[in-house]
């Protein structure tokens, strides 16, 4: 048995009647309930043909049955796999043409993408339904089979498909579990899928959004402080762009963590989050699809001189690799190795540009650049291949970044370079241009240019889409 399923075995015998899922709709699951599910959905579906190592497409509402869905196909010895979100139909049907999968399940109206998209019309149709039962005499599935296949984001070509191993989830579980261990018990609201594995591994109550994770830009500050104060929040695990929206909503929930990754996140929005809740603690998690996580950092932790480090062009502080990984720099470039670290891509032709094999080392390449100080932390600069030549030296975006988000009415910038020339676009308030002329021109910036809106990517709406800004300007 995975260690995922071992542990929330345990934590079923421990809280049978602790809240385990609180859904979208407001729906409370207990484990014990959660579990049953899960039993009877393994047990219909062993007896529709679901055999171990059948690969199932999964088209569901992020809900408990989705959770439940998943530890029944683990049961089974079955694969899930998980399109990409953000990317809607296209990134169901490049899931199904990817992978050909056995199988297909889904839940409400998904059902009808059965019928309408052909990658579908040939696999067998599941429905998350079933009498609760005890599941026939199965084998557990070993460590090296693959438990789920999820996709990267997409943002620089099509996404990628990446297998994870029963053993990897088990090593990723025991690199974030120490992070949000706590012996009290906690409700927290959470973002991010992978955390409520390990939710429901720990015993923990997850709160799942009730927005689209998709549609963000539709949220507001006012619907987020709902939500949390429904349901008792006392933490969250959160994308930097709902963080703003938290800093916005106020401090009457019992908030009193605030986990947050899936994009930079820079200090004026933790400044940002203490100004309504003082005693917040933030802890921001750096990671990939492929690897995490890779870092953290204890907002209360960040000192004065690394502020002025940061403001003063050094890059972004993401503080110390997280026990279990292997991190290097390689020409600029931050590289992972370690057991919850992918080895590899589904299709081996993606792995020559992200892998690089040393001896038995299989590194990852993030596509981030980084550097190491001296006491060891990790400081982020921005992606490999984004740096911008100014007054004859490359510099990174965060060397820029960083600081042009402190002056005056700043909401959101991106240094790019438009025609082989530096160029710092910027949304704010457009009557501080002259100012931000005088500051870009100490960085040695010549071109500052208003832009309404920023472009942001469409999984998290927390890291900007410099491709999509440039072809604007």
């Amino acid at each position: 048995m995975s260690d995922l399923l071992r542990d929330f075995a345990s934590a079923v015998e421990r809280y049978p009647d602790r809240v385990a899922l609180i859904d979208g709709s407001g729906r409370e699951v207990t484990y014990i309930e959660l579990n049953a599910r899960r039993l009877a959905f393994a047990n219909a579906w062993h007896h529709k043909g679901i055999r171990a190592g059948d690969k199932v497409l999964i088209a569901m509402s992020v809900d408990a049955d989705l959770y439940a869905a998943l530890a029944a196909l683990w049961t089974l010895g079955a694969t899930a796999v998980l399109p990409e979100p953000a990317l809607g139909l296209a990134g169901l049907r490049h899931a199904a043409r990817v992978t050909r999968p056995r199988a297909f399940c889904s839940s409400g109206l998904f059902g009808l993408l059965g019928w309408v998209l052909p990658e579908l019309w040939r696999v067998r149709h599941l429905r998350p339904t079933g009498r609760a039962a005890t599941i026939p005499d199965i084998a557990h599935p070993a460590g090296v089979d693959t438990a789920l296949i999820s996709f990267t984001s997409g943002t620089t070509g099509m996404p990628k498909a990446i297998p994870r191993s029963h053993d990897f989830l088990g090593a990723q579980y025991k690199a974030i579990a120490p992070l949000l261990h706590d012996e009290q018990p906690q409700r927290d609201l959470i973002a991010f899928p992978v955390f409520v594995l390990i939710n429901i591994a720990s015993g923990q109550t997850s709160v799942l959004p009730n927005w689209k994770m998709s549609r963000l830009d539709a949220l507001q500050p006012a619907d987020l402080q709902y939500w949390m104060q429904k349901n008792g929040v006392t933490r969250a695990l959160l994308p930097p762009s709902l963080c703003e929206m938290l800093a916005q909503a106020g401090a009457e929930a019992p908030l009193h963590t605030v986990f947050t990754g899936g994009g930079p996140v820079f200090p004026e929005l933790i400044d940002r989050m203490h100004s309504i809740r003082p005693n917040l603690r933030v802890c921001c998690v750096y990671g990939s699809t492929e690897a995490e996580p890779i870092a953290h950092l204890e907002a209360a932790d960040i000192t004065a001189d690394d502020r002025t480090a940061m403001y003063g062009g050094q890059g972004l502080l993401v503080g110390h690799p997280v026990a279990g990984i292997r991190l290097r720099i390689q020409n600029n470039e931050i590289q992972v190795a370690g057991a919850h670290v992918n080895r590899g891509y589904l299709d081996p032709a993606h792995d020559a540009q992200n892998k690089v094999r040393d001896g038995a080392t299989i590194w990852h390449r993030t596509g981030d650049a980084g550097r190491l100080d001296a006491q060891g932390r990790l400081w982020l600069l921005g992606r490999m291949g984004t740096d911008v030549k100014i007054d004859g030296r490359m510099c990174y975006p965060f060397s820029v970044e960083v600081a042009a988000r402190q002056w005056p009415g700043v909401r959101q910038c991106a240094l790019i370079a438009v025609n082989d020339v530096a160029c710092l676009a910027i949304e704010g308030d457009k009557a501080q241009a002259a100012s931000w002329r005088t500051h870009a021109a100490a960085f040695g910036i010549n071109r500052v240019v208003h832009v309404a809106t920023m472009p942001m990517d469409k999984r998290h709406r927390s890291k900007i889409d410099r491709e999509s800004l440039r072809a604007s300007l």
